[in-house]
């Protein structure tokens, strides 16, 4: 896929301040700054999102790339195991999450967390109240609130990426453990 938005020129305090972050400009936000107002507030609110801190980072993790795995983004899978690298997160766990209902590596909250998002970015979503009142019960009101939110906000962010054709830059190609390739499906999303 090549982009459908070419890339914007950014200015140069931007440019420089993605480099020292994560080691290059991030091409989501070239194509975004055609729309500066957009592409400031999409930047701003994903630092906010960033900076919760209720849930465990590794769950956010974790779903986020479930998300980015199922909606087919691969530059957020790519910056995803990245930023797990670099938060020092279970790399062993991140990088299985194309494929955590085949895997063994995550615990029964963690699968479930997987779910969770599945669910919430199916369409329609498939999220059950079963799976909510388990989830509601194991992290409590606050943390699944940031959860949901932190997975909506995943959602706004990586069927953006995939609509502009903004792919993967080959941020995660240091880490030491490989990313597990999700299995082929149809195209459509299961819920199961």
């Amino acid at each position: 896929m090549t982009l459908r938005v070419s890339k914007a020129e950014l200015p140069a305090e931007l440019r420089d301040n993605m480099i020292r972050q994560i080691g290059a400009v991030a091409e989501s936000v070239e194509v975004l700054w055609h729309a500066p107002g957009v592409a400031r507030d999409a930047i701003e609110f994903g630092a906010k999102v960033g900076a919760w801190d209720t849930a465990d980072e590794s769950l956010k993790s974790f779903a986020h790339m479930a998300v980015a795995a199922q909606v087919g983004c691969s530059w957020c899978l790519d910056i995803g195991y990245f930023q797990a690298q670099n938060r020092r997160l279970d790399l062993a766990k991140a990088s299985q999450v194309p494929r955590w209902r085949e895997s063994a590596a995550f615990t029964p909250l963690e699968r479930d967390v997987l779910e969770y998002a599945e669910a919430m970015t199916n369409t329609p979503p498939t999220v059950t109240d079963e799976l909510s009142a388990s989830l509601l019960e194991r992290l409590g009101p606050a943390a699944l609130v940031e959860i949901t939110a932190f997975i909506a906000f995943a959602n706004q962010a990586t069927r953006a990426n995939v609509a502009l054709g903004v792919t993967s830059q080959g941020f995660s190609d240091g880490c030491e453990i490989p990313l597990a390739k999700r299995q082929e499906t149809s195209g459509v999303a299961s819920s199961a």
